[in-house]
């Protein structure tokens, strides 16, 4: 009778039993998808409007949750990125100071500026693959976990879990 008021959770590296979820209740994976989905081509803003309105879901608060904290790490990043950048540009031209008009910009222009882009593009098709496969394993009801983040989240949303 235990067994029938809990559901089995996959996660990845082994499964959780979640009490609280009535017997035959639905866990909208479809919504789960959508989030993962969404993510690709609004960045924060779908994972963020899923999270506050589907709160009650655990599988949903989940994945726009994964996502939610993926995009603010990557905006991190990139933000961080982007200030080293432009201060190692404004640098070189102070020491480098740009005199006759046949001499080459400096590296930092192009080159630092191409480096940022480059990790920019980088990140944005790591975002894109991260979408599609976890809108995949939501869409199978799979509770897969981000590579770094997905035990903060998880614990997160079920706190009194052991989670393996």
């Amino acid at each position: 009778e235990l067994q029938q008021n809990r559901v089995g959770m996959q996660l990845g590296r082994g499964t959780v039993t979640c009490a609280g979820i009535a017997d035959g209740a639905e866990i909208p994976f479809g919504m789960a998808l959508l989030v993962n989905v969404l993510a690709i081509f609004s960045s924060f803003l779908a994972p963020l409007i899923f999270y506050l309105v589907k709160k009650d879901s655990r599988f949903v608060s989940f994945y726009s949750l994964q996502a939610l904290f993926w995009h603010a790490a990557y905006a991190v990043i990139f933000f961080v990125g982007m200030i080293i950048a432009f201060l190692f540009m404004f640098s070189t031209i102070v020491t480098h100071p740009h005199n006759a008009p046949d001499q080459a910009p400096p590296l930092a222009f192009f080159g630092v500026f191409g480096l940022l882009w480059l990790c920019g593009m980088g990140g944005w098709v790591l975002n894109l693959v991260l979408g599609i496969v976890y809108a995949i394993k939501a869409n199978q009801g799979e509770w897969a976990r981000f590579p770094v983040i997905g035990d903060l989240v998880l614990r997160k949303i079920l706190p009194e879990q052991s989670i393996s």
